[in-house]
């Protein structure tokens, strides 16, 4: 019963006052399994990614951390190939430092930094810390095409989702010979010619 009362405070709050560059919601209207994205930082190799995470809630939430990992690829030292996040905040005393004063946005508050401040020191990547604790600019370049990879979106994606989008909401209502006859009339317009082969 306190973890409903609290995770409904949490979202409400989340909703009215994300952290910036931080947004979080219910996934398939479920509690205790969230979704979160957290926008790449200004001046990091994150930057202009968008980076998905999975939270899920454990039953003795807030006396538990909640157990979180990214589902956006994102080359990072504290950060492995399946998405766990190594933070001492994600962790029980005596190895970690969660309290249950501690929220979901806090935590997000905190990934959102360890992005732009890498702990080389407690690392989940060996490799990827020690290219970025001796070869900084290496490590710049391939977190910058992970990024690219993995965490953006080209216009040229976001319009082909935006058509797929529409033609789903239109296709029950025209029939396919509608379709077709209002595409070769608006190619055979003299402005549509050079657009429409």
């Amino acid at each position: 019963m306190q973890r409903v009362t609290r995770l409904k405070k949490e979202m409400q709050l989340l909703a009215n006052q994300p952290p910036p560059g931080i947004s979080c919601w219910q996934n398939h209207d479920q509690m205790d399994d969230l979704r979160a994205q957290i926008l790449g930082c200004v001046n990091s190799p994150y930057e202009g990614g968008i980076f998905n995470l999975e939270i899920v809630v454990p039953e003795r939430y807030p006396f538990e951390p909640p157990k979180i990992r990214f589902l956006t690829p994102i080359y990072h030292p504290n950060i492995d190939t399946a998405g766990r996040i190594c933070l001492d905040i994600l962790k029980l005393p005596p190895k970690g430092a969660w309290k249950p004063s501690l929220n979901i946005s806090t935590v997000l508050t905190s990934i959102h930094l360890l992005m732009s401040e890498p702990n080389p020191d407690d690392p989940l990547m060996a490799d990827i810390s020690s290219e970025f604790k001796y070869n900084r600019q290496s490590f710049l370049e391939n977190a910058k095409q992970w990024t690219l990879k993995h965490a953006t979106q080209t216009k040229k994606d976001e319009i082909s989702s935006c058509l797929k989008e529409n033609r789903s909401q239109m296709e029950p209502a025209l029939s396919k010979d509608t379709l077709i006859s209002r595409k070769r009339s608006a190619c055979d317009t003299d402005s549509a010619k050079k657009f429409c082969l």
